[in-house]
């Protein structure tokens, strides 16, 4: 039974001094360090269940889980995403037509990978709280998916042809593996081509699948790595590799063309500025300003700058969005405002037409998938004002709850999940980018708790990403 009470476990100490007492973690570390390998196997996502299962049984066999603070919120998100099942059958005006079955594939993906995330979440809580896995190990973890998402968009950039039949893939039906669903599990790809631009131009997307998961993950990442690289102990023999690094990024994340991630990446910095000024920190804000104006000045005064301008005359996507989420906002508020429709569902016709669909030199173009175009419009189509309420109440507790901890950590955590408010207007969180974000919320919470141990206990400060929630 899981106990909503936060215990404190003994063996606890500040960042970089913890020692792990046993392998418990080993699942975790290495599905996030061995990503790059999950993924050329045709695994990829689909190690995250096994984790899962390995957190599920880890949880069980404990005689108390801690919680950490506003999970409630997130228990509430999961129950409607639980009571919009129900609603799988109903088929609103102007969709394609579907029965509670042949919906219930793509919503049991979503609810599945939920519940995953969920558990690889608590589980390392858990570990974090006991000491088991460094706060300084997560960081650091999440800073070398950086270095992966990195290295797979320069391959996307210079050699975006690249792409093979995986091991997983090569295992399957041909009918199951041709799907474009599940090509995009299975069949590691380098990047996906588009011609927006009037001609064909590789979007990087290796590791992660999709170009806007891989631009998610980007910004949720390098985070992390500004963290790791300039905040943890002992990490200063590591900053001239990472300054070089995110000098190197600029490339992958321009030739991506996703305004998402600048935008993102724009708002992720103001963001800590103004967390460091509050903080009383203006050292930190000027220098975090200084960056972002050389890395503006890099782009502009090199071919970069050509991209960026070249996509900002091409808004590609922008008028299919508008009529997604206006399409999906008119037939929750008309048809099912409480909990939705359980999934996502597609229009019939596009925007222009009723009468436009796929060809086969266009099997993309035509219906619309409701709920596609961005997280927050999933959740309120699928599972309508209540998944809505409570998947927006979740980031928002947990913004308020941690607004005073003004640590690396608590920046960053901080950061990344106002990010998450942000892009889950135009971008889908499941899979990777919910996980990560959700390893940032126990990094956040994790940090809250030592800190609030440490205001009861005296002892020196030790390290730079120790808990401060108070400006000093």
């Amino acid at each position: 039974m899981i106990l909503l009470s936060a215990a404190r476990a003994a063996g606890r100490g500040r960042l970089g001094l913890e020692r792990p007492s046993s392998r418990e973690g080993g699942s975790l570390f290495w599905l996030m360090a061995a990503y790059p390998l999950w993924w050329a196997l045709g695994l990829g996502v689909l190690a995250i269940p096994f984790v899962a299962a390995v957190a599920a049984v880890k949880l069980v066999r404990r005689r108390s889980i801690a919680v950490p603070p506003a999970f409630g919120w997130w228990l509430l998100f999961l129950l409607a995403v639980t009571l919009s099942l129900a609603n799988l059958g109903v088929d609103p005006p102007g969709v394609v037509p579907e029965t509670w079955f042949s919906s219930l594939a793509g919503a049991t993906y979503r609810f599945g990978f939920y519940c995953c995330c969920t558990l690889i979440a608590l589980w390392a809580y858990n570990l974090v709280l006991e000491g088991r896995l460094r706060r300084e190990r997560l960081v650091r973890l999440l800073a070398w998916l950086f270095v992966v998402t990195v290295a797979g968009g320069l391959l996307g950039t210079f050699a975006g042809g690249f792409e093979y039949t995986s091991p997983v893939e090569a295992l399957l039906p041909h009918s199951v593996a041709k799907d474009g669903f599940v090509q995009s599990l299975v069949h590691p790809a380098a990047a996906q081509t588009m011609d927006f631009l009037g001609y064909e131009t590789p979007r990087p997307s290796a590791p992660w699948g999709y170009t806007n998961t891989w631009g998610n993950n980007f910004a949720i990442t390098a985070v992390w790595a500004v963290v790791a690289a300039f905040c943890v102990p002992n990490a200063v023999k590591w900053r001239v590799a990472a300054v070089a690094l995110l000098v190197v990024s600029l490339v992958p994340a321009v030739y991506s063309m996703n305004r998402g991630l600048w935008l993102g990446l724009a708002a992720i910095a103001v963001f800590a500025a103004l967390r460091l000024l509050i903080s009383g920190r203006p050292g930190g804000m000027l220098a975090l300003g200084g960056a972002g104006c050389a890395a503006v000045l890099l782009i502009m005064l090199t071919p970069l700058g050509t991209v960026v301008q070249a996509r900002l005359d091409n808004g590609h996507s922008d008028e299919g969005r508008a009529f997604s989420s206006e399409r999906a906002t008119e037939l929750v508020v008309e048809h099912s405002p409480v909990l939705g429709f359980g999934s996502t569902r597609k229009t019939l016709g596009s925007g222009e037409s009723i009468a436009v669909g796929p060809t086969p030199e266009c099997p993309r173009c035509g219906g619309r998938t409701l709920g596609g175009n961005g997280q927050f419009w999933q959740v309120m189509f699928a599972h309508g004002i209540a998944g809505t309420v409570t998947y927006l109440g979740f980031a928002l507790a947990v913004l308020w709850r941690f607004r005073k901890d003004h640590s690396a950590i608590g920046i960053a955590g901080s950061a990344v999940v106002a990010f998450s408010l942000l892009s889950m207007f135009y971008y889908n969180a499941l899979v990777t980018p919910l996980l990560l974000t959700l390893l940032s919320y126990v990094l956040l919470a994790a940090n809250g708790t030592a800190a609030a141990e440490d205001a009861h206990s005296p002892g020196p400060e030790t390290g730079t990403l120790g808990p401060e929630t108070e400006k000093r």
